[in-house]
C-alpha cells in the first residue's frame, strides 16, 4: 500500500510562509491527482487545495495566498503558503486519489502553527 510522507510544518508568525511537501512512497501512477486537506482544532477536515492534471481547487480562504504544485518526480506535491494567519493553524493533511481503484491515501499529517 502506498505511503504519503509529508514535511515542512512547523511554527511561523503571522505574515510569514512555510512550504510543505509530499511524496508518495512509489508512484501510482503519472499525475495522479493529489491535494492538501487541513484540520484545525475542534474542527472538521477542510479541503486547502487540489492538483488535477493541470488543473488546481483552492479553498476561498487560501486562495492568493497558497499554491499547490507538483513535484519533479513520482507523486509528489509542494505546498507554498505564504501571508499565513493565525486561522491557518492545523493539521495539513496530503491526499493521494487512485481513480482507477476509488482508494484515497492520507499521509499522517504536519503540524501548522501559526502565532499572532
Amino acid at each position: 500500500q502506498v505511503q504519503l510522507v509529508e514535511s515542512g510544518g512547523g511554527l511561523v508568525q503571522a505574515g510569514g510562509s512555510l512550504r510543505l511537501s509530499c511524496a508518495a512512497s512509489y508512484t501510482v501512477y503519472t499525475n495522479a491527482p493529489m491535494g492538501y486537506y487541513r484540520q484545525a482544532p475542534g474542527k472538521e477536515r477542510e479541503l486547502v487545495a487540489n492538483l488535477t492534471g493541470g488543473n488546481t481547487v483552492y479553498a476561498d480562504s487560501v486562495k492568493g495566498r497558497f499554491a499547490i504544485r507538483r513535484g519533479s518526480f513520482g507523486n509528489t506535491v509542494n505546498l507554498q503558503m505564504s501571508d499565513l494567519k493565525p486561522e491557518d493553524t492545523g493539521i495539513y493533511y496530503c491526499v493521494l486519489y487512485d481513480h482507477y481503484t476509488g482508494i484515497d491515501y492520507w499521509g499522517k499529517g504536519t503540524l501548522v502553527i501559526v502565532s499572532e
